[in-house]
């Protein structure tokens, strides 16, 4: 394992901004691992650091295949994952809109072009990701709808779902459409969740890795397999949407399958107590993403269910 300092920041006010990458192999620039982009992304960060843990034994191992290399960059913002604030705490952005960045802009602009420009030559880049809204998930890898994504290879991580998204003007500036259109794969990997730790389904995207890279001819890893992937387009979630706002009190979860009718739901007057709404399946089938925030506003998407 050999360490590296991919870009530093200088501060007046605090130790310096510094994003570093662990490099497993060597050889070509086989497969790259960003962790967390945003500073309350503590199971993706964990995530990393198994990925770490591990890979640096199964060096020692000789398990990395030659003239194969793999780099884990666990954090890109240092500044605001040590006070747990989602975005960079002095102008409070968010890096992960700010690529492919541009090194005399803005600071996370800065950041964002340094950590591209020492990870962009990777053939296959994979990101632990979080949703813009709170909220729980099946575990599963999701692409962006390019013209480049190759749905094969995104089974092969195994996961229950992959989540093929067609992108919206906002999306041109994450990583995970940038990575994919400077010639190389790119893959999210969401969790259960991420500002809280989930040992279990952290560890599954571990294994999810592995599995991936083994059968990328990366290293050599004997795990289960995981799942027979199911492809979905995200358009094609039914999304379900409050009519009230007050306190939040699910009666389902994550990878349940429900009937149409079936209630999901309550949301109750925060003063009087009152149930303002019984929230309600729209059709059969299994919920996939679930609002877990103890209040919500109206018309926000408390659950997104696939049909079926």
């Amino acid at each position: 394992m050999r360490k590296k300092v991919l870009y530093e920041l200088s501060s007046i006010y605090r130790d310096n901004l510094r994003i570093k990458g662990y490099l497993f192999g060597k050889g070509e620039k086989s497969a790259c691992v960003v962790g967390a982009i945003r500073g309350n992304e503590v199971q993706q960060l964990y995530a990393c650091a198994q990925l770490v843990k591990i890979l640096k034994e199964m060096e020692k191992e000789g398990k990395i295949r030659e003239g194969k290399s793999i780099m884990v960059v666990p954090c890109v913002n240092t500044y605001s994952i040590n006070i747990n604030k989602r975005f960079y705490p002095t102008d409070n952005t968010d890096i992960n809109r700010m690529f492919p960045g541009y090194n005399l802009g803005e600071t996370t602009q800065q950041i964002a072009a340094g950590l591209f420009n020492a990870i962009q030559d990777y053939e296959i880049g994979i990101q632990f990701a979080s949703f813009y809204m709170p909220g729980e998930f099946i575990p599963h890898v999701r692409m962006m709808r390019t013209g480049y994504e190759k749905e094969d290879m995104a089974k092969e991580f195994g996961l229950p779902y992959v989540v093929i998204r067609n992108p919206k003007p906002y999306d041109t500036t994450t990583l995970n459409y940038n990575w994919q259109i400077w010639n190389g794969q790119s893959f999210s990997i969401y969790t259960s969740e991420t500002d809280k730790l989930d040992i279990n389904s952290a560890m599954q995207a571990v294994k999810a890795v592995f599995n991936f890279l083994d059968k990328e001819g990366i290293l050599e890893y004997k795990g289960h397999d995981g799942y027979v992937s199911r492809v979905i387009n995200e358009n094609a979630m039914i999304p379900v949407k409050s009519k009230e706002a007050g306190i939040f009190e699910s009666m389902t979860e994550v990878n349940k399958d429900v009937k149409k009718g079936e209630l999901l739901a309550y949301i109750i007057d925060p003063y009087e107590g009152y149930v303002k709404e019984k929230v309600l399946a729209p059709c059969d089938g299994t919920v996939f993403f679930a609002h877990n925030a103890p209040m919500t506003h109206n018309n926000t998407v408390l659950y997104k269910m696939i049909e079926g």
